[in-house]
């Protein structure tokens, strides 16, 4: 009896121990693997700028209908968060240090800010001489940095919002400036231009200004939308029409390219338990799909860090 319940004790180590190995390999084999994490056109084909919240949520905008927030559970439940006023429609998203989300308002020429507690809605900021602000960055000391792209003349620019709501232009006469970044240690800002297929970084001083500009990466075809960086620094780009995320390092190597269910992908955001989580907008699907990565994202951590 004794010898019988040790050999069955043993066969029990052993099946737990192939079922943790088991469980690590397919942990491990879905990475970078996207799978759909809300429906086909839940979404208009506007969808863009995810960002996640302190606690966990995940917004985009264009949810159902043009001028609106979505908020979707870690689960992937959406529901309407906000509706934009006075014809507003939002494009890229992020969040400060205290928490109040900021909404790139290309129609109207703002900056919205969104109290989460009440979902009361102001004008952070407003430019006139803007195209529009399209995606949006965000350093550690809450200055933000907006792309504004000319989509008609082919040409964009780089404005740069204090804490105070004061725009101010940081470069002008570029290509279509798209997606905008900052790197994990606020030293360097990314920014992409779409039709041009560039990727350029700047040296980012303390005080928000930039400098020395110099080539990251160029692409042979497809576009470029919003772009997001790890932890370490690696940028995931969405590129537009090719259905694909291309994760580049800091040194300007193409790493991988994550393949997608759609093929309009226009931006990314980090999220999960552990930082770990990516979501991608996606405007051909009008919805929003999902992957693991490797490395946390760096907003998620700054997130984590202000709480």
């Amino acid at each position: 009896m004794k010898t019988s319940f040790l050999v069955a004790k043993f066969l029990i180590i052993l099946t737990a121990i192939s079922c943790n190995a088991s469980h690590k390999t397919a942990d491990a084999g879905e990475l970078f693997k996207s799978t759909a994490f809300t429906p086909a056109k839940s979404f208009t084909s506007g969808a863009e700028g995810p960002a996640v919240d302190k606690a966990g949520m995940l917004y985009a905008v264009n949810y159902e209908h043009e001028g609106t927030v979505g908020m979707v559970t870690p689960s992937g439940q959406a529901s309407i968060f906000v509706e934009l006023p006075n014809k507003s429609i939002g494009n890229g998203i992020r969040f400060n240090s205290k928490g109040e989300m900021y909404i790139a308002d290309y129609t109207n020429h703002n900056i919205l800010k969104v109290d989460m507690g009440t979902k009361q809605l102001t004008v952070f900021a407003h430019e006139d001489s803007m195209s529009q602000p399209n995606d949006i960055a965000i350093d550690s000391r809450d200055r933000l940095y907006a792309s504004d792209p000319n989509w008609k003349a082919g040409t964009g620019r780089i404005w740069t919002i204090g804490n105070d709501g004061k725009v101010t232009l940081l470069e002008d006469n570029m290509g279509t400036a798209n997606g905008i970044e900052v790197s994990p240690d606020n030293k360097r800002l990314y920014v992409n231009e779409s039709v041009q297929r560039k990727v350029w970084v700047y040296d980012l001083s303390e005080d928000g200004k930039i400098s020395n500009k110099r080539l990251l990466i160029q692409f042979p075809d497809f576009g470029m939308d919003g772009m997001r960086c790890d932890t370490k620094g690696n940028l995931y780009i969405c590129r537009h029409g090719k259905g694909v995320v291309a994760k580049v390092s800091p040194e300007g190597k193409l790493l991988k390219e994550i393949t997608l269910i759609g093929k309009l992908p226009s931006n990314i955001a980090f999220g999960g338990q552990d930082g770990r989580t990516a979501y991608v907008t996606l405007q051909d699907q009008q919805n929003i799909e999902t992957f693991r990565v490797d490395e946390p994202g760096r907003e998620w951590q700054m997130t984590k860090n202000n709480q």
